[in-house]
């Protein structure tokens, strides 16, 4: 006899993101709103209507297939980064630094002031320092966009996630260390961590390259480096290793392995649109509403600090690095979404025994309203630079 129950268990998922896709479809057709922003905020529904729709066997299988939506994207981000224009102008490296490291340093006193313990006011400015390489670099490729806000947005990303997940992991190994007394446990989740990452992903970006070489199809080598993106956040999730690096380091040792990325495949095509559904819902049904409930006031202010601080250093150091100062400033907006790497990271520690979502309450408020409003503070950005496929403002 067929059990209905059973049945609607196994369709909930599915179906709700069919209607999610269905949705931001509808919705970026109605108002040209980001097709993300639609994703997540289904996410955030469905995850609190039907929070038991999803045993934790098939959580970690979501988990998964989340973080390979993020590892493509993060190799994709990596392959367009160029190091050549970082050398030649040194002030964006400085621009990058100085606004990562001042938002570390006033969310956490922000935080700190208003009653958080210094630990989780220390993750949280760490994960603050970062901008969401998912939510840019859908928006820009949805947007077809590209000029000076596009490319300084994009390395400025790059940067600052490298140095939230350095920060992010070397706090995260103090508290572990606090914790259990246990310091080669603390080492191994922090510093080791991301130097093995980081090797693990330029070893991809150099063999990847030579065997496309080998079988004469180095012109379009999307099919390889998807594969290989997939292998490579599959080792990092069994050692475990941060697929963030990894995948960062792949598509940039990559690119300057002269391999090209087909400019047809943005987003690896159909495989990366699916994965980009799965990942902006997925990451959204990880907030719950308890979670907002108490830290809902901090949340906004820590929001408003963030972008006070990034969009006032980017204006700052704008004509020193080359550009006028309302292109610095909206390089600097454009850098507002931080939802889904920040969940995709606090996710990765649970491997190592450390939950935080329920310590980081105003960060769950945070990343809820940059999950929505942050594609559309980048998609603005850039039509106000007029930098979209149309270079008209709408």
């Amino acid at each position: 006899m067929l059990d209905y129950s059973d049945l609607g268990l196994q369709l909930a998922w599915p179906l709700a993101m069919t209607l999610a896709w269905m949705a931001g479809e509808l919705v970026y057709r109605w108002t040209a709103l980001p097709r993300i922003a639609v994703y997540g905020l289904a996410g955030f529904v469905f995850g609190n209507l039907a929070a038991g729709y999803l045993p934790p066997s098939e959580a970690k299988n979501f988990m998964w297939l989340a973080n390979l939506g993020l590892g493509l994207i993060l190799f994709e981000l990596g392959y367009r980064i160029n190091l050549r224009w970082l050398k030649n102008n040194p002030w964006i490296v400085v621009t990058s630094v100085l606004e990562a490291v001042c938002t570390f340093g006033v969310v956490y006193l922000v935080s700190w002031y208003f009653g958080m313990e210094r630990l989780p006011a220390a993750l949280t400015a760490s994960l603050a320092m970062s901008s969401s390489p998912a939510g840019l670099l859908r928006v820009l490729n949805e947007q077809g966009a590209s000029g000076q806000v596009t490319e300084r947005a994009m390395h400025l990303t790059a940067l600052n996630c490298v140095m939230a997940v350095f920060t992010f992991n070397i706090v995260v190994g103090i508290g572990v260390f606090q914790t259990s007394g246990d310091l080669t446990h603390a080492a191994g989740s922090s510093l080791l961590v991301l130097v093995a990452s980081a090797g693990l992903g330029a070893l991809f970006g150099a063999l990847v390259p030579f065997w496309l070489r080998i079988i004469d199809a180095s012109r379009d080598g999307t099919l390889a480096f998807a594969l290989a993106v997939v292998l490579l956040v599959a080792i990092t999730s069994v050692l475990p290793l941060s697929p963030v690096l990894a995948a960062l380091t792949f598509g940039l040792v990559a690119r300057h392995r002269r391999i090209a990325l087909s400019p047809a495949q943005r987003n690896f095509g159909v495989l990366g649109d699916l994965l980009a559904v799965l990942m902006f819902f997925f990451v959204a049904t990880k907030v719950q509403v308890e979670h907002i409930g108490g830290g809902l006031a901090l949340g906004l202010l820590l929001v408003a600090v963030r972008a006070v601080v990034k969009v006032g250093i980017c204006t700052a150091f704008a004509r020193v690095s080359g550009i006028s100062a309302r292109k610095g400033a909206l390089s600097g907006l454009a850098l507002t979404p931080m939802a889904v790497f920040a969940i995709l990271l606090m996710e990765q520690t649970r491997w190592i025994g450390v939950d935080l979502f329920d310590s980081l309450a105003p960060l769950a408020a945070v990343m809820l309203l940059l999950d929505v409003a942050g594609p559309i503070l980048t998609q603005r950005a850039v039509v106000w630079a007029n930098e979209t496929r149309t270079g008209k403002e709408a």
